[in-house]
Order: C-alpha cells, then sequence, then structure tokens
C-alpha cells in the first residue's frame, strides 16, 4: 500500500539566490517495505550549506541542478527504519543525502554509519563536509604549525570556526574576521580565537593591520569570502605565507569571475593552496581520529543555528545565503533519541 510522507521541493526553477518563496511542501509515497540494496531511514537533523545556493541554479562543481518536485541536496542526520542490505540494522545513526524528507529510502552505498556518541550534529558540522574542509586547509595544506598566525574570514562560520580551533591546537594564534558583534562574539567565546574583527566598524582595515603587524604578520591566510577580503589580506602577510582559497561567498551570483593580486601574491612570495573538499572526503576517517580527543578535552567546540521542523527549512537556507547564520545551519526535522 505504501505511506505518504512530507518532503520540501523546489517550487520552480531558480535563477538567483533562493528564497522561502521558492520552496514548496509535497507529500511524496514511499513502499512500505526497501527494494534490495536500499535503506529506509527517518530524517532527524537535516544540514544546510552556503554550495546549496548555487547549487540549486545549477552552479557548484558541475553538479546537477535540482528540478522541482525532486529531492533537494544536503545531508542529513538520519535513523535507519528498515533495511535490505548489508551492514545496516534498524536503530542506526547515519549521514546520507536523503533529500528534504521526513523519510526516504536511499541506496546504501550513499549511507555512512556514525557514532551517536560524539554527537549527532557533529557529524554535520565539525566531524561532517564542514569538519573535514577545515581539517584539509589547515593541516594538510597550509601545514599549521605552532607559532602561526592564521587570520580567517567568515569566522563564526562552521568550517572557519573548526579551522581556527584546529589552529589553536596546534599551538597558532588566531585572527578572525565577522560582520556584526554576535559574530565576533561567537569566535572569541565559543571558538577561543585571539582576535575578531568586526567588518563592518569604521576602520576595521587598520584594526586588522594592527594586529597583523603586532604578529609579525600573518603566516596563513584562509579565505571563505572572495576577492575584496583577499585583497585586504594579502598586503599583510609575512613572506612566503601560506593562503588556503576555500570559499567564495561574495561571487556566488556573479557572473564574472573573482579576480586577485597576483602582483602582491609574488611580492609576498606566498604559496597560494585551491581547496576542494571532495579531494579530501576519502580520508575523512583521519579526521575523525584527530577530531576525538580533541572533543572530549574541550579544544573542539561546536556551535548550532538550530530551525525546528520540516517546513522551517526553506527560511534556513535562506539566511545562510544571506549570511545571516551564526554557526553551523541546521534544521532539527524528528525526535533524536540521543
Amino acid at each position: 500500500m505504501g505511506r505518504s510522507v512530507a518532503e520540501i521541493t523546489l517550487a520552480h526553477p531558480v535563477e538567483a539566490a533562493p528564497t522561502a518563496a521558492d520552496f514548496t511542501l509535497i507529500q511524496r509515497d514511499l513502499p512500505d517495505t526497501p527494494l534490495q540494496g536500499m535503506v529506509h531511514v527517518r530524517l532527524l537533523w537535516l544540514g544546510l550549506d552556503p554550495y546549496l545556493g548555487p547549487r540549486i541554479r545549477g552552479r557548484h562543481m558541475g553538479e546537477p541542478r535540482p528540478v522541482p518536485g525532486g529531492p533537494l541536496p544536503g545531508e542529513g542526520v538520519c535513523q535507519v527504519l528498515a533495511s535490505a542490505a548489508d551492514g545496516f540494522q534498524p536503530g542506526d545513526y547515519v549521514v546520507t543525502e536523503a533529500g528534504w524528507a521526513e523519510e526516504a529510502m536511499v541506496p546504501a552505498e550513499t549511507v555512512r554509519r556514525i557514532d551517536p556518541s560524539l554527537g549527532l550534529t557533529a557529524h554535520l558540522g565539525l566531524l561532517g563536509m564542514p569538519g573535514v574542509t577545515a581539517w584539509a586547509g589547515i593541516t594538510q595544506l597550509a601545514k599549521v604549525q605552532a607559532g602561526d598566525v592564521l587570520c580567517i574570514n567568515a569566522a563564526a562560520g562552521v568550517v572557519a570556526g573548526t579551522a581556527g580551533q584546529i589552529a589553536k591546537a596546534a599551538g597558532a594564534r588566531v585572527i578572525g574576521i565577522a560582520g556584526g558583534p554576535d559574530k565576533c562574539r561567537l569566535a572569541l567565546e565559543q571558538y577561543g580565537f585571539d582576535a575578531c574583527v568586526d567588518y563592518r566598524l569604521e576602520g576595521w582595515q587598520q584594526q586588522l593591520a594592527d594586529l597583523s603587524k603586532e604578529a609579525g604578520g600573518f603566516s596563513i591566510h584562509f579565505e571563505n569570502v572572495g576577492a575584496s577580503m583577499l585583497q585586504v589580506a594579502l598586503p599583510l602577510l609575512r613572506p612566503y605565507a601560506r593562503v588556503v582559497l576555500c570559499g567564495l561567498a561574495e561571487h556566488y551570483g556573479a557572473g564574472t569571475p573573482a579576480m586577485i593580486n597576483a602582483g602582491m601574491i609574488m611580492f609576498k612570495r606566498a604559496t597560494v593552496h585551491g581547496l576542494i573538499v571532495y579531494d579530501f572526503i576519502p580520508r575523512r576517517a583521519e579526521w575523525v581520529e584527530m577530531a576525538r580527543p580533541l572533543i572530549a578535552s574541550g579544544a573542539l567546540r561546536e556551535a548550532n543555528d538550530v530551525a525546528v521542523g520540516l517546513q522551517a527549512a526553506p527560511a534556513q537556507l535562506e539566511k545562510v545565503v544571506r549570511g545571516q547564520s551564526n554557526g553551523r545551519a541546521l534544521v532539527r526535522v524528528a525526535g533524536v533519541a540521543v
């Protein structure tokens, strides 16, 4: 007979930054039992990332554009309800892309079992794709060491917050850049940054320059925003600094490529790394093992911006693409046992 579950999908094709009005709630029929090789899951937590803005418009890494009425991208923490695949049992906690739906049938090869003792939401932030991004950029590309001075923008976000905490644990000094007092407070009090500059205040560029001078220049710059912020940071680098290009949030809706100051990079003898997290996803287990003791000791903490109920997901994504969320943007979809 099957059953009907609620799901959020696109109401129409989206050509600009998505807003809550671009989505609609539908009912989708599911079979009573999963087919061979499939897993029936219930969505507990949905993670919403900035890349979903361009992804929904078909402008992210060549990935397919979601279609109205079809499933939306985004990882979620789920609980297994039934399985027709080896390796999964009812009650297991997993991460998978189940769409923005209360329940879904998903292929077993897309499902990853998780350790709930580390915290369910951590598997969408600290230990999820944002955490892998931060670990890869800081330890594998920038190769942070004690004595480094890291400058990182979008400091209230989960990638920057995790990156800064990894750097702090390695003995580095961390200077954040964020928009507004609440975001700076989060970077300082929750993530433990040494300083945070509010770019909405007059004179912020001089404040950043003073912090750089005091530290003898930034030895690492981690770019999450785009060309305008990078332009400010490049003159403040030490010779032979490392630059990690992680995100281009300010350019996601632009039709022209981001431009950088190649002359200043040469003058600073800087090494520039482009970071694509998909290169490092196969090594996620390395990061999880590194993170375990940091989480246990309190050296690695999460900060979540939580909306409640599946129907809250569109407005929550709109906050994300507008840069209005503080910490990891999540939607709590169903009750959680642990």
